[in-house]
């Protein structure tokens, strides 16, 4: 860094005793909002969006595809770009065929079709009170602040109590694996 800040001192700027004068930069950058600069010498300007489609003519042509123009080219086609219109269809609108039974060889066993799975466990009544309380007591609180109402002292408890009290109910209530520390059957005992 000692190297970059030493050969900086050498040099010297650019322009001296030239002050920059901000404001006058600042008003000529405002008076000339909204107005187009001019192409530069040489280039061809954009054609309409309307006109895109159409062959090119003789009054597209510049000085510097004269040349080009000059040997015969065929006429570009119309519409040289993909563009996917509504309703017409796009790649994302490919769906694989299902498939039958005479795409399977004698090899194939077949489509495999899972089995359903079983019911979720039914909640006792101490863990749903427990879930209502987690997700209730924010709930709550939430209320109570965009609404506005007074945060009393039993508005607060039921919101951080139940909160508390639900997660602590949940976590006690988790099964453990100790249960089956004592049962070997799981792999090969040595």
């Amino acid at each position: 860094m000692a190297e970059h800040d030493s050969d900086r001192e050498d040099r010297e700027p650019d322009e001296k005793g030239v002050p920059f004068d901000e404001a006058a930069a600042w008003a000529a950058i405002v008076a000339g909002y909204g107005e187009e600069p001019p192409d530069p010498p040489g280039s061809k300007p954009y054609k309409p969006v309307e006109d895109l489609a159409l062959p090119a003519t003789e009054e597209d042509e510049t000085d510097t595809d004269k040349g080009a123009a000059e040997e015969q080219q065929p006429a570009k086609p119309l519409g040289s770009s993909i563009s996917f219109a509504p309703g017409v269809g796009g790649p994302r609108d490919y769906t694989a065929p299902e498939p039958s039974e005479d795409d399977f060889d004698d090899d194939d066993e077949g489509h495999f079709v899972p089995p359903e799975p079983p019911p979720l466990p039914t909640a006792d009544a101490t863990a749903k009170f427990a879930w209502l309380g987690v997700a209730g007591g924010p709930v709550l609180l939430l209320l109570a602040v965009l609404l506005g109402w007074d945060m009393t002292w039993w508005l607060a408890t039921l919101g951080i109590g139940g909160f508390l009290g639900g997660f602590v109910t949940l976590v006690t209530r988790m099964k453990t694996d100790d249960d089956e520390d004592g049962d070997p059957g799981r792999g090969a005992v040595v």
